[in-house]
């Protein structure tokens, strides 16, 4: 909070702009200077309950100094969705098409359209990653790169934890939103991140996508945080020099406060 806080004091306010017709179908704009300026979007973790897109404006300028437009999102909880993911899905996959449609309004470009998120958020970014776009009538191709920190991938072994007691756990939810059975769906390189601190699950999580997505013939990068904890991993992304924020800016082809 104390970092957001200093964010906003120094880039100022996001413009917040909606994505869909409800009131939490919105996002944060935090832009840069640079003209025609590639697009980050977060994904924001909680798991699936919690969080909101101000939580993530610590990240901005990491992408705004290095002439990148921050975008940060918000969604519905599960716990609102009436235990439903798909609702969550369904709103960030729209979140992502109205950035990609509507990018040139606000000086972004749609064909440097990358995106990251963080534990739940890593979920839901993976399935983005694994969306075939033509089905909405976009470009298979539409996202360029992805950064999931401390994700879940395969939704089986989650629906035995306490999580089961607020996500409905469906057959149909499981085999749809496991991004990692979906591979051949994958378009873009994606960077796949955990800490050695965090629980055993989510470290095999990560560590079997990526080893999957390898598998794939899909270009793959892990990244190991020795000593960090789930909660430090994504912290990370708020700092260029940081093991996140210099990957994810890396990814795009940027450089610190470039």
């Amino acid at each position: 909070a104390q970092k957001s806080a200093a964010t906003l004091a120094r880039l100022g306010p996001p413009r917040r702009l909606a994505y869909g017709p409800t009131e939490i179908e919105g996002l944060d704009l935090y832009m840069t200077t640079r003209p025609s300026a590639p697009l980050h979007l977060f994904i924001h973790g909680g798991a699936w309950r919690f969080g909101r897109s101000a939580d993530a404006a610590y990240i901005a300028e990491t992408f705004v100094d290095a002439g990148a437009h921050f975008i940060a999102l918000d969604f519905q909880n599960v716990i609102d969705a009436g235990g439903n993911l798909m609702t969550m899905a369904d709103q960030v996959r729209g979140a992502v098409a109205w950035v990609y449609t509507n990018a040139a309004t606000f000086g972004g470009d749609r064909n440097r359209l990358y995106l990251s998120g963080a534990s739940s958020g890593a979920h839901l970014a993976s399935v983005v990653l694994t969306t075939d776009w033509r089905d909405f009538g976009l470009p298979r191709d539409l996202v360029r790169g992805g950064l999931c920190c401390s994700g879940l991938y395969d939704l089986a072994p989650v629906s035995l934890s306490a999580r089961s007691t607020y996500v409905k756990f469906t057959t149909e939810v499981v085999t749809a939103l496991s991004s990692q059975r979906h591979l051949d769906r994958l378009t873009a390189p994606v960077i796949v991140a955990y800490g050695t601190l965090e629980t055993p699950e989510f470290q095999r999580q990560n560590r079997e996508f990526a080893a999957a997505v390898q598998a794939a013939g899909k270009p793959v990068t892990v990244l190991i945080g020795e000593g960090y904890n789930h909660f430090e991993m994504h912290e990370t992304q708020g700092n260029p020099y940081g093991l996140l924020g210099r990957a994810a800016l890396g990814q795009m082809k940027l450089g610190p406060g470039a």
